[in-house]
Formats: C-alpha cells, sequence, structure tokens
C-alpha cells in the first residue's frame, strides 16, 4: 500500500460516525490526563484526535485511501446540516 499526497488534500468526509465519538472522547480524555501530568506529547496527539473526530476527516486515512464512513454516516450529515434559505417558523397570528 502506498501513501498518495493527491488524495490526502481532497478533504472528504473518511471518518465513521462511531469513530467520530472514539477520537472526540480519546482526545478530551488524553487533554485532561495531559493537563495533570504536564506531558506536550499527550497534548498534541489529544488534540489531533480531538479535530479529527471533529471534522470527520483524517489526513493519514486520506493518504493511505482508508475510510470509515458509511453511506448512512453521509446522508445523515447532509440531513443535519442547517440550510441557508431553510423557512423560518410562522410567526403566531394575532
Amino acid at each position: 500500500m502506498s501513501f498518495d499526497y493527491k488524495r490526502m488534500m481532497k478533504f472528504e468526509h473518511n471518518v465513521g460516525k462511531k469513530e467520530k465519538k472514539y477520537r472526540l472522547y480519546a482526545g478530551a480524555a488524553l487533554l485532561v490526563i495531559s493537563i495533570f501530568t504536564a506531558q506536550i506529547l499527550l497534548l498534541l496527539v489529544g488534540l489531533v484526535l480531538v479535530a479529527t473526530g471533529y471534522s470527520g476527516w483524517c489526513p493519514a486515512y486520506s493518504g493511505l485511501g482508508k475510510n470509515t464512513c458509511t453511506v448512512a454516516d453521509v446522508v445523515a450529515a447532509v440531513v443535519e446540516t442547517p440550510k441557508a434559505d431553510a423557512p423560518k417558523a410562522e410567526k403566531k397570528a394575532k
């Protein structure tokens, strides 16, 4: 398996919903631990895990061509995204 730099720069979602949750929890735990132990390495790893969990994109996965995001995750992300031109709630009549 080779590492593809061009594919890495596409910024497509490649982290699934379940893995996002795991990355966010693990990253938050590492951030808390790094505060109490003053370990810079734990802080950096925690920040990377939180960032990739929040964004849903992992540059290492992109370069390796790995994708844990399912079709249901993509559909859920599209449905949950609020649209700017969505009609506002109707005001109550006086």
